[in-house]
């Protein structure tokens, strides 16, 4: 198992990236998301330039907001700096669109756009389609220390649906998943990539890579799971599955992913959210306030101990954690990636490398 962290990213503070370092994490993702943090590549240039082990890659890129062609250089400038230590994640975009009252990415698009991406990154010429005209493209310089598209650059695709898992089978070198999925849910994931991979004749190799997007606190003697100390350390988190679920509802009233644990605290939370002072038709913009970085005071009393279990999170002592990982490993997962509270995060993730990582 491999740890990492996902950081909402901070350009004041991109020495968090340095003291992940320190502290023995494997890997780190810059979320990327244009409307809520600092610029991903900016900061993960800062964290390329001043650290020598950790991995260091977006989590993930928002592929609407860029041009495939774009994104493959802004990835290939970081494996310039950091060379063969940079991976890019990269999904559709269902935050960073949708607070902009926008749509993710459909499908179709993205299988063409991961296409592009791949092609490029491994240094080869692809068509590429812009605004209806298809033309070849290449990077023109890639021996003159613009780019670095000679160390390989793995791409983990953001995948749950039965298309975007294909097209990451067909294209990518990993997946990233949110949360806790059954091991039933993985493995029928695995067989739709593997199945994606076959159509473009290639074979999904064994290590191809799974990661699961989540968070943890290690909870102190005697402590419970929303003690004031837990919920400022993984509210944040906790609270972007109320958001997720909010945007399914308001584009089709979908409420099938909704836990069935949490459905009392899913009417309280959809209550709330109509009471908002936002006006209706944007009210996307109230909804995703602190996502995933900092929790509302309003917002507090939503954390419970039900959407904690329900969400994965890897609460509990010491052991109980290493536990709930053995299980994640075994059900094939190759990573876990956390994301705490920012203003918590050294202290969160210092207190897991300790008493987790360091016993694993």
């Amino acid at each position: 198992m491999k740890f990492g962290v996902t950081v909402a990213p901070r350009a004041a503070d991109w020495k968090l990236f340095v003291d992940l370092e320190r502290m023995g994490y494997d890997c780190a993702w810059a979320a990327d998301s244009q409307m809520l943090y600092s610029d991903a590549y900016a900061v993960l240039a800062l964290a390329a330039a001043n650290t020598s082990r950790i991995r260091l890659g977006t989590g993930v890129a928002v592929a609407p907001v860029r041009l495939a062609p774009v994104a493959a250089h802004s990835i290939a400038t970081i494996n310039q700096l950091a060379p063969g230590r940079v991976f890019l994640g990269i999904g559709t975009g269902h935050t960073a669109m949708r607070v902009m009252g926008k749509d993710p990415m459909k499908a179709g698009p993205f299988r063409d756009y991961l296409r592009v991406l791949r092609a490029l990154l491994h240094g080869e010429e692809v068509d590429y389609t812009l605004d209806g005209e298809r033309h070849d493209i290449r990077f023109l310089h890639p021996d003159e220390g613009f780019i670095d598209v000679a160390h390989p650059v793995p791409i983990y695709v953001a995948a749950d649906g039965p298309l975007a898992l294909k097209a990451a089978g067909a294209y990518g070198d990993g997946r990233v998943c949110s949360h806790n999925q059954t091991k039933a849910r993985l493995q029928k994931s695995l067989d739709a990539m593997r199945e994606g991979a076959t159509a473009v004749g290639r074979t999904l190799p064994d290590d191809f890579h799974t990661a699961a997007l989540t968070y943890a606190c290690v909870l102190q003697p005697g402590e419970s799971m929303t003690s004031d100390r837990v919920i400022d350390e993984v509210g944040p988190m906790a609270a972007a599955t109320l958001h997720y679920w909010w945007e399914l509802y308001q584009k089709d009233g979908n409420t099938s992913t909704v836990a069935g644990r949490c459905r009392g605290l899913w009417e309280d939370y959809l209550a709330f959210t109509e009471k908002m002072e936002t006006p209706a038709p944007k009210r996307y913009q109230q909804v995703h306030l602190g996502h995933c970085a900092f929790l509302p005071s309003e917002e507090r009393r939503f954390i419970t101990e039900d959407l904690i279990r329900a969400t994965g999170g890897l609460v509990g002592t010491p052991d109980e954690i290493i536990a709930m990982l053995r299980e994640r490993e075994a059900m094939g997962l190759s990573e876990i990636t956390l994301l705490p509270a920012m203003s918590q995060a050294r202290r969160n993730l210092g207190d897991f490398a300790e008493k987790v990582i360091a016993k694993y």
